[in-house]
C-alpha cells in the first residue's frame, strides 16, 4: 500500500489519480476539516484517514501496512504572521513523518521546494548542487521548507530510503479548483484585470508532469539520497503574463512594476489589510521575488528517468480555458 500526505491538496490529488490508474491501492491522509475533491471522490483502491502531521499518533496508524510514503503534506504562506505555523506544520509535521518511515522501514518521497535550494551564482541555472544559505531576506516559508528537507537529511544518514524533490512553480488547469493558493491565483489575477508586469522570471512544471515525476523516482530502486529539481522551462513573468493574456482575449500588461514601486504596493497593502482585516496578495516576500531572476536546470532529473515533458503551451491552453468559464 502506498501512502500520500496531504491528499487534498493540488499536487496530492493529482498524484493520487496517477497511482491509482497504476494499479496502486493508495491510503491518503487528509485535515478533518478538509474537503475530498470531487474528481477522488469514490475512487476504487483508495483510502481516506484524518491525520494532521503534526499528530504523530494519528499518523501512526496511517503507516500499518504500507511500504511507500509520499509526503506532499505542507502549508504554504508569504505572510510573516504565519512563521509559527509553517514551522511546526513543515518542519514538525516532517520530523514525524521521518521518524515513522524509519520505524515502518518504508520508502519516502518528500516534497520539499525550490525555495529550499540555493541562488546560482555567475546567471547560470539552479542545480541541486546549489547550497540554501540563511540571510535577513529568506522568508518564513523558505526556511520553514529547508528545515523540513533537513529533517529528511538526517533520517537518509540514519538510513532511511528516501529521495527528495524540489519542485518549482506547479501549474495547471485545476490550480483554482483544488485550492492551490500560489499559481491559482497568479492566473486569477490576471483573468481579473492585471495591469503590471515585474523583471523576475520564474520555473514552471505542469502538476501532471510533477507527478509523473515522482512516480519515476519513487519506483527505481537505485535512487535514494539525492535530491532532484522538479522544473519543465524557465519563463519571464513578462511573457508568461503575455502569452496568458492573449489566450484569454486580454490586453497583457503594460506597466512595468519597478522595486522601488512594489516597496511602496506592499507597505501600502499591509496598512490597508489592518482597516480591511483581509491578509494582503502583496507581501514584503512577494515583492522581493517578483523581481527576482529565477532560472533553474532539469538536467539531473531527464537522465535520470528520460521524462517527457507536457508542452507548456497546452498547460496553458488548459489554464486559460478553465479561467473563461469563470463568470466575469
Amino acid at each position: 500500500m502506498v501512502l500520500v500526505t496531504g491528499g487534498t491538496g493540488f499536487l496530492g490529488s493529482t498524484l493520487i489519480k496517477r497511482l491509482i490508474a497504476a494499479g496502486n491501492t493508495v491510503r491518503a491522509t487528509k485535515r478533518a476539516a478538509s474537503a475530498i475533491p470531487h474528481a477522488l471522490m469514490g475512487l476504487p483502491g483508495l483510502e481516506w484517514v484524518d491525520a494532521d502531521v503534526t499528530d504523530f499518533f494519528a499518523l501512526s496508524d496511517a503507516f500499518d501496512g504500507v511500504d511507500k510514503v509520499y509526503h506532499c503534506a505542507a502549508m504554504i504562506s508569504f505572510h510573516a504572521a504565519d512563521k509559527k505555523k509553517l514551522m511546526s506544520i513543515n518542519v514538525e509535521g516532517t520530523a514525524n513523518i521521518v521518524a515513522l518511515a524509519l520505524e515502518h522501514r518504508v520508502r519516502l518521497l518528500h516534497v520539499s521546494s525550490i525555495a529550499a535550494v540555493g541562488r546560482a551564482k555567475n546567471g547560470r541555472e539552479t542545480t541541486e548542487k546549489d547550497l540554501w544559505e540563511y540571510g535577513p531576506e529568506q522568508p518564513g516559508y523558505a526556511i520553514a521548507k529547508y528545515e523540513a528537507e533537513m529533517e529528511v537529511w538526517r533520517g537518509i544518514a540514519e538510513g532511511l530510503n528516501a529521495v527528495i524533490v524540489n519542485p518549482s512553480l506547479i501549474i495547471g488547469a485545476t490550480s483554482r479548483r483544488e485550492g492551490n493558493g500560489t499559481s491559482g491565483s497568479i492566473f486569477l489575477q490576471l483573468h481579473n484585470g492585471l495591469n503590471f508586469y515585474t523583471d523576475g522570471s520564474v520555473g514552471l512544471i505542469d502538476v501532471e508532469d510533477a507527478a509523473k515525476a515522482m512516480l519515476l523516482l519513487m519506483e527505481n530502486p537505485a535512487i535514494s539520497g539525492q535530491r532532484f529539481l522538479l522544473t519543465h522551462v524557465n519563463m519571464p513573468h513578462k511573457e508568461l503574463l503575455e502569452r496568458c493574456s492573449r489566450r484569454l482575449g486580454r490586453p497583457a500588461p503594460k506597466y512595468r512594476a519597478t522595486p522601488w514601486m512594489l516597496g511602496i504596493a506592499w507597505r501600502f497593502a499591509a496598512v490597508w489589510s489592518l482597516f480591511t482585516r483581509k491578509r494582503p496578495l502583496l507581501t514584503r516576500e512577494t515583492a522581493r521575488s517578483a523581481n527576482r531572476q529565477a532560472r533553474f536546470s532539469n538536467k539531473k532529473l531527464v537522465d535520470a528517468t528520460g521524462i517527457t515533458f507536457k508542452s507548456i503551451d497546452e498547460t496553458l491552453d488548459e489554464i486559460c480555458r478553465e479561467l473563461l468559464t469563470i463568470p466575469n
